[in-house]
C-alpha cells in the first residue's frame, strides 16, 4: 500500500534575506527523519513527501526538527493531496489563474478564515486587490502586482486572525503536478 502525499510549505524562508535555508539541506533533514522521498520546489520552502501522519502532527514535528537540526525557526503548513486538490478545484478566480497566474496568490493558513473576517479584510483594502475565503486558505488577486500593494501580510493576518504563507498560482500548480507524479 502506498502512503499518501503531503505538501509542506514553510513560512518566510529565503525571503528578503531572512530565514536562510538551503533546500538541499532541508531535503537531507527530511530524509534523516524518515521521509526518503522528499522533493523540494524552488527556494521558497515547498516540499512534497509521503506520510501517513496527520498534517497537524507533521507540522509540529517538522517545526521542531528544523529548529533543532538547522537552527531555523519557521512555521510549516502541511496539506494532504486531497486538500490541495480542493484548493485548486475551488479557486474563485479561474480567469485570473489562466491569464495572470503570477498575480493570483493562495494564502495557506493555520485556521480557516471566517466569512466575516474575509469580508472585513476586503473592506479594509484600499486598492484593487480582491480576497475570497476558503477552507484553511484564502485567495488573493493583485491586479497591479504585489510589489506596491498596501495589502501586506501583516494586514491580511490581522484581519483574518490567523497566520499563513502565500504561494502564487504558478507554484500552486507545480506542487499539484508534483503530488500527482
Amino acid at each position: 500500500m502506498t502512503m499518501p502525499n503531503r505538501i509542506a510549505l514553510l513560512r518566510a524562508v529565503n525571503v528578503g534575506g531572512t530565514g536562510k535555508l538551503a533546500m538541499a539541506d532541508l531535503k537531507a533533514m527530511l530524509v534523516k527523519i524518515g521521509f526518503a522521498d522528499a522533493r523540494t520546489l524552488l527556494q521558497s520552502g515547498n516540499v512534497v513527501f509521503t506520510s501517513d501522519r496527520k498534517p497537524d502532527a507533521l507540522e509540529k514535528l517538522l517545526e521542531a526538527e528544523t529548529a533543532k537540526r538547522m537552527k531555523v525557526a519557521t512555521e510549516y503548513f502541511v496539506r494532504t493531496a486531497k486538500e490541495w486538490d480542493g484548493v485548486v478545484a475551488t479557486n474563485p478566480f479561474p480567469r485570473e489563474a489562466k491569464d495572470d497566474p503570477g498575480r493570483l496568490v493562495v494564502l495557506v493558513t493555520k485556521a480557516a478564515p471566517t466569512a466575516a473576517a474575509v469580508k472585513a479584510l476586503q473592506a479594509a483594502i484600499k486598492g484593487r486587490e480582491v480576497v475570497k475565503g476558503g477552507a484553511r486558505h484564502a485567495y488573493l488577486y493583485y491586479p497591479d502586482g504585489q510589489g506596491n500593494s498596501k495589502l501586506t501580510p501583516s494586514m491580511i493576518e490581522r484581519h483574518l486572525g490567523t497566520r499563513g504563507t502565500a504561494r502564487n498560482w504558478n507554484t500552486v500548480m507545480k506542487l499539484m503536478g508534483m503530488v500527482a507524479a
